[in-house]
């Protein structure tokens, strides 16, 4: 389910495995090291193939210098199986994870959401939808081209999230590969705290804001719904915040606070942009239901 070589090359499905591999261990605050690839390949399946699955792999990790130790190659009887393995390390009690939110930690996520979804979409229309919708207004080649990308060579946030560990800003964090509601969820579950989320400082690129625009579509809805942005969500004490900002100005990091962690029993609480409050929708992709 995770890809469709009706829209997808062998090398942008090599890709994005790694990329979701990578940005787990982003999320952490770790560098990545090893990586094992079990791979099933069906009758159908070609040397060519194979070789070009492994070189949309090496392609996302050889830049972090990840090395490839092993895994498993196998027949398949239906269709193409991947299964990907990575292996990271973080200096000790310096590692991220999802319990470690506090009330009043303000809620960041790195980059833009919502452009992956978009992408997607724009992939599974039909070609005479490519340029123009029916009645709607034309996207350009040019955000086209970029939303595309960035659901089919996702980038990782590993230098971020080692800046993040290494300088103790983020009490927890959390990648964005399921949607934004549902992994600020987890967040919140694993804290025991809940959160205001300010939909009216969501991060959207002017690309992803265009296609809402020309498909009638709220761009907001694609931030909160869409996942595989693999952007970071993090939370951070305010003594923290104006260090956080002036240090990611300085690096050139995109960061946006987005919302601030309240007790549990506020709940998981959006506000509007008109100001208006009301409970987080659970929009997020869950493989099971």
């Amino acid at each position: 389910v995770h890809f469709d070589l009706r829209t997808a090359t062998m090398a942008d499905v090599g890709f994005r495995a790694a990329a979701a591999n990578l940005s787990d261990i982003a999320a952490m605050g770790a560098t990545p090291q090893y990586l094992l690839v079990s791979l099933a390949i069906p009758r159908t399946g070609t040397s060519r193939a194979v070789h070009q699955l492994y070189r949309g792999i090496m392609a996302a990790c050889r830049p972090h210098r990840v090395r490839l130790i092993g895994g498993d190659t196998s027949a398949s009887r239906s269709g193409w199986f991947l299964s990907l393995t990575l292996i990271g390390i973080v200096p000790p009690r310096k590692a991220l994870f999802r319990n470690g939110a506090r009330i009043g930690d303000g809620l960041y996520v790195t980059g833009t959401i919502g452009d992956s979804l978009a992408g997607l979409r724009l992939l599974n229309e039909p070609p005479a939808h490519a340029n123009r919708h029916p009645g709607h207004a034309a996207i350009s080649t040019k955000h086209r081209q970029f939303l595309i990308e960035r659901h089919l060579r996702p980038t990782a946030r590993i230098a971020e999230g080692k800046w993040l560990s290494a300088h103790r800003f983020a009490t927890s964090a959390i990648d964005i590969s399921d949607g934004l509601s549902g992994d600020l969820r987890h967040i919140c579950e694993e804290s025991h705290v809940g959160v205001e989320l300010d939909l009216g400082a969501l991060p959207l690129s002017p690309a992803c804001r265009a296609y809402a625009a020309s498909r009638k579509l709220d761009p907001l809805d694609l931030a909160q719904t869409g996942g595989e942005d693999y952007e970071l969500l993090f939370t951070v004490p305010p003594r923290q915040r104006p260090r956080l900002e002036q240090s990611a100005v300085e690096r050139g990091f995109a960061l946006t606070c987005i919302g601030t962690i309240r007790p549990r029993r506020f709940g998981l609480q959006a506000l509007s942009p008109q100001g208006q409050r009301h409970p987080l929708a659970h929009t997020s992709y869950e493989h099971f239901t």
